[in-house]
């Protein structure tokens, strides 16, 4: 059982909208020239003001077609391949408690109540989160380091 705070409530969230690019294999290794429409509620629109001026854009998604068994999972390999060392699921970009992606990508166009990116590396009709400008100086850290192992 999860130990949370005693004043904690459930916590809900809406999709602020959708993916659409056609790409059904959640498996697929390389996203970087996948390009993808973020269709967005029509409400949003006037929340798109100055986005176009930022060259990338954090997407947050949730993996709604991810089994429950993977979120359920403690430990894996690195995309499943034993070479690697097992490491635990927070370690790890795929399986997750909560199945939440983060994905930076290029922002190629802002049109009505739709962005569209490439290198999103989400599936077709993926519910998304949060979209956020990308802004090096708070999301990159230069010296930041991995495994030895991930290194490739």
């Amino acid at each position: 059982m999860p130990v949370m705070p005693s004043n904690s409530a459930p916590i809900t969230l809406q999709p602020i909208g959708v993916v659409r690019n056609g790409e059904t294999d959640a498996a697929r290794l390389d996203w970087s020239r996948v390009r993808s429409r973020i269709v967005l509620d029509e409400g949003l629109v006037d929340a798109l003001l100055g986005l176009a001026d930022y060259s990338h854009v954090i997407v947050v998604g949730w993996l709604h077609e991810l089994p429950e068994a993977l979120r359920e999972r403690r430990q894996a390999y690195p995309s499943g391949d034993q070479r690697y060392p097992l490491q635990g699921a927070l370690a790890l970009r795929g399986a997750r408690p909560n199945p939440l992606s983060v994905t930076v990508c290029r922002l190629l166009k802002v049109e009505g109540a739709s962005i569209e990116v490439e290198g999103l590396d989400l599936i077709d009709g993926t519910p998304v989160l949060d979209v956020k400008p990308y802004i090096a100086a708070y999301d990159a850290v230069p010296k930041a380091s991995i495994p030895k192992w991930a290194r490739g």
